[in-house]
């Protein structure tokens, strides 16, 4: 397997790691018999970095990680996150949390769920916008020197957020959406993280499935998926992000390979420090994105992929609006 460092950190990972939430939350039914054997089928595969969130379930997917690798701890590197504050009564409504005491506290749960000593990499899920982020960050670094945590992240952080984050300590790596569809980190984002030294680790590089092509229709989707909901995935956008598709589609069948390989393809070509986190609950697709380690690009096909897909081509915002107001805080 492939392996790539993030930024500056020195914490090297899987080229792509594995992104966990859909086994627990959001995307449909849950299996987890099938979602556990994806899980050891990924460590098999050489995958060694494993996404999760405690809002992924919530709870329930950070305790499903616990028990895939309860006696292989050593072999996995899991990232997780923390400051989306689910209402138990209504898990759809939600809130956000950075204050120091409460860092301590979701690390000190996170820790008990997944059955571990030390988290890998301990994200900040969204910036609170109530709580400098110096404070939250502060609180994280002390996680450090105890010891429960190796390295710390922030996702969905906007530049000037990831620079005073940075400057009270060093931030190995941010999350944020990012995919054929969804190009707007290379206007600010991924040239902040190269000055600063911070990788890059792009969720939903398969623009939620969509970019696959397995997705044709709005009835495809499970009446509780989270995607029906999805600016991009509703009335006309739909047919006209199903166009798109049909694009990559034929470039694909040109390469051999299928459209969701040849978009994971283009998003590990956009350097070094970028490490894709698609994320599936079967061990099909987990295989099946795996082969995109195997796709090298020509300068032709990269290019051509950017006339397909500029920036701004998606139909649709990613989020509905009152979640868009949350990201790039």
């Amino acid at each position: 397997m492939h392996t790539r460092t993030l930024g500056r950190s020195g914490l090297t990972v899987s080229a792509l790691g594995l992104g966990c939430m859909g086994m627990s939350d959001f995307y449909g039914r849950q299996d987890d018999t099938e979602s556990l054997r994806t899980l050891h089928r990924a460590l098999e595969l050489g995958v060694t970095f494993f996404d999760t969130a405690d809002m992924y379930g919530p709870f329930k997917n950070e305790e499903l990680l616990g028990r895939a690798f309860k006696g292989r701890r050593d072999r996995v590197l899991i990232a997780t996150k923390f400051g989306i504050v689910r209402d138990p009564a209504d898990p759809t409504k939600r809130g956000f949390n950075g204050r120091p005491e409460y860092v301590k506290s979701a690390c000190e749960a996170s820790l008990k769920r997944l059955g571990t000593d030390h988290i890998d990499l301990y994200y900040q899920h969204r910036v609170d916008p109530a709580t400098p982020i110096e404070e939250t960050v502060g609180a994280m670094s002390r996680l450090v020197e105890e010891g429960k945590v190796r390295y710390l992240g922030l996702s969905e952080a906007a530049p000037a957020t990831l620079r005073r984050a940075a400057a009270v300590h060093p931030i190995a790596a941010l999350q944020t959406e990012y995919s054929l569809w969804s190009r707007e980190p290379e206007d600010e984002i991924l040239p902040t993280c190269r000055e600063l030294g911070i990788g890059f680790v792009p969720y939903s590089p398969l623009g939620r499935g969509f970019l696959t092509g397995q997705i044709q229709k709005f009835e495809d989707l499970d009446a509780d998926d989270y995607r029906r909901f999805s600016p991009r995935f509703q009335g006309e956008n739909f047919q006209k992000n199903l166009d798109l598709v049909a694009r990559i589609t034929d470039l694909a069948r040109q390469k051999h390979c299928t459209a969701g390989q040849l978009a994971l393809a283009w998003v590990l070509a956009q350097g070094h420090d970028v490490v894709p986190i698609p994320g599936t609950k079967r061990v099909k697709y987990l295989e099946e994105n795996l082969g995109a380690l195997e796709i090298t690009l020509t300068a032709a096909e990269r290019a051509h992929l950017d006339d397909i897909a500029p920036k701004g081509v998606a139909a649709g915002t990613r989020y509905p609006a009152a979640m868009m107001g949350t990201v790039n805080g």
